[in-house]
């Protein structure tokens, strides 16, 4: 699907950020948004770079026009569509989740790529010695949440608990990377910590099955467990265990409570460093990787009722 907002488009031609920054007016330009799977949290965060984006280069006298594409959920679909927009020649590439932003990293070392819903770009570009800044062509936002506010916060609302089950997707690097670092600070807590990984969608059920063995659950933000949600919540909704997620749209489809972002307004930042790039040329490979805003405590109100969970009342119910 391409969405044109605004005026014509010009191709790839890189004249269009060096005129925008020399004159203090946008030109126009034509964006790649390659997104591996639909799903709330990934939606919001392309609506907003699209929104803010659209905004700050319409209001310099520019335009831009968007090329969304989704990789229902397969990493080789990721491939194929940037090797259309490197053929084509966009000005930019946001790349929405980890599979997505490896596709574009193997994809082209010129265009300017920016991520964005993805954890931990050090574990998901391979560099080990992460500094906050990729020194390569890649840039953008992470959704990471505080995860010792997570881990708090299971504590919180389930003092009592003795077993903590982590379920999440093997297959997503981040995902593991935020069981890594939350599993030892519940640890600390007092619970003993026993994970559930599954490969891919075919076993979400049977895993999360397993690990109602558990007094509570825990998700992180994972890209899998938020397409299947729903599945998880048919199993650990009657079961009666409870689930503390990494990310609202997990929560909204089987958790209780969660620490979490604004992917909206993730995709907002991120359309404001595109800015930067596209019309004042702004030099991708040094930007650090930006935080979201700020953090909400929010609760599921039909889980909790069902669940019998009374929430403190600096707790913000979802929409």
């Amino acid at each position: 699907t391409m969405t044109a907002c605004g005026g014509s488009n010009s191709g790839s031609d890189d004249s269009n950020a060096a005129s925008g920054s020399d004159s203090g007016s946008a030109g126009s330009y034509k964006v790649g948004i390659v997104q591996l799977v639909q799903h709330e949290a990934l939606d919001a965060a392309t609506q907003g770079f699209q929104d803010k984006l659209k905004e700050l280069v319409e209001a310099d006298g520019g335009s831009v026009e968007f090329d969304p594409q989704n990789a229902s959920g397969e990493s080789a679909n990721c491939t194929t569509i940037v090797n259309g927009f490197v053929s084509e020649g966009v000005d930019l590439i946001m790349a929405n989740a980890t599979a997505a932003l490896q596709a574009a990293q193997a994809g082209t070392s010129d265009i300017p790529i920016l991520g964005t819903s993805v954890t931990d770009y050090g574990t998901a570009l391979g560099v080990s010695d992460w500094t906050g800044k990729t020194g390569t062509n890649i840039s953008g936002t992470t959704d990471l949440a505080p995860l010792d506010g997570q881990a708090d916060m299971l504590k919180e609302l389930f003092p009592d608990a003795k077993n903590v089950g982590l379920l999440y997707c093997s297959a997503e690097p981040n995902s593991k990377y935020q069981i890594d670092t939350i599993k030892p600070l519940l640890e600390k807590l007092g619970y003993t910590c026993t994970e559930y990984a599954f490969t891919d969608s075919n076993d979400v059920a049977s895993m999360a099955q397993q690990a109602t063995e558990c007094d509570v659950l825990y998700i992180p933000t994972d890209n899998t467990a938020a397409a299947y949600s729903e599945t998880i919540a048919n199993v650990v909704v009657p079961a009666k265990v409870p689930v503390i997620a990494g990310e609202e749209g997990i929560c909204r489809g089987c958790g209780a409570a969660t620490l979490t972002i604004s992917y909206y307004d993730l995709g907002y930042k991120t359309g404001e460093m595109a800015y930067e790039i596209l019309v004042n040329g702004a030099d991708v490979s040094t930007m650090p990787i930006a935080f979201a805003p700020q953090f909400t405590k929010k609760y599921n109100a039909a889980i909790c009722e069902a669940l019998g969970i009374t929430v403190p009342d600096d707790y913000v119910p979802m929409d």
